[in-house]
């Protein structure tokens, strides 16, 4: 891997769809690896990006500070570790591209599911209960282990609680910046973090913050109704990326 041309041509568009949905349009993270996994391979991809999620997490975490769900969190926490644990132990095991044609179809039928009930008669609002945070922040940290991927279970689980958009954001900032701290162990002990990856993390460093700063901005000027409605399309299409990469990669005839 050289830092020329053709690595920032990648790697920086890569990077600032990662801070944008940092700053709070979660689903266009999902597409940072698969871009820069057109250069390198995808755990390469997945230990660059790491130090570089860290690094966005403290601008988030900070911008929102004061607006998150503890209760959330307290839900969510417990499952996640046991998932990144179970990412870590299967990373040799399970492919990325199963992971992704599984979370693909999760993220598409929910998607579906709530867009086509926007004009029906509003259900009652969901609860955090721990059931349900444990099952999906387990899947969560998994998939996140695996491929960065959490963001898709994560809303799932929260976004039928219809919290505002700081909240959501908020929470979610405060979950995967722990996720990530914990998944730290993990990449280390899979001996990801060479001078190379860490040399180009430090090279898309300044990208990775300015990007997260400006998702913040946004998402704090885009009304609650049309944000959520943002966030389901988002998750629709990446739903519908993961699954058409999923059957590449795993070889299913078409």
């Amino acid at each position: 891997m050289t830092f020329d041309l053709t690595f920032f041509a990648v790697m920086v568009p890569a990077v600032i769809l990662m801070g944008l949905a940092k700053g709070g349009f979660s689903g266009l993270g999902l597409l940072s690896l698969p871009l820069m996994a057109l250069l390198v391979p995808p755990i390469q991809a997945a230990a660059i990006m790491l130090p570089l999620l860290i690094s966005q997490d403290v601008v988030t975490v900070w911008s929102y500070r004061r607006e998150f769900s503890r209760r959330n969190l307290a839900t969510l926490l417990p499952g996640a570790t046991l998932g990144v644990l179970a990412g870590y132990l299967l990373a040799a095991r399970v492919s990325d591209a199963a992971v992704g044609f599984a979370v693909g179809l999760i993220s598409m039928g929910f998607a579906l599911r709530r867009m086509l009930a926007r004009g029906k008669t509003s259900g009652p609002v969901a609860q955090p209960r721990y059931g349900a945070g444990t099952f999906w922040g387990a899947l969560s940290g998994f998939t996140s282990m695996i491929a960065h991927a959490g963001g898709p279970p994560f809303q799932i689980y929260v976004m039928p609680q219809r919290l505002a958009p700081g909240v959501f954001v908020g929470t979610g900032a405060i979950f995967f910046a722990l996720i990530n701290l914990i998944k730290l162990g993990p990449y280390i002990a899979l001996g990801q973090f060479s001078a190379q990856n860490l040399t180009a993390s430090l090279a898309l460093f300044p990208v990775a913050i300015a990007s997260t700063i400006a998702g913040v901005w946004l998402v704090r000027r885009v009304p609650a109704e049309r944000f959520y409605t943002i966030i389901y399309w988002l998750l629709l299409a990446v739903g519908l990326k993961l699954i058409v990469d999923g059957v590449r990669g795993l070889h299913l005839p078409v």
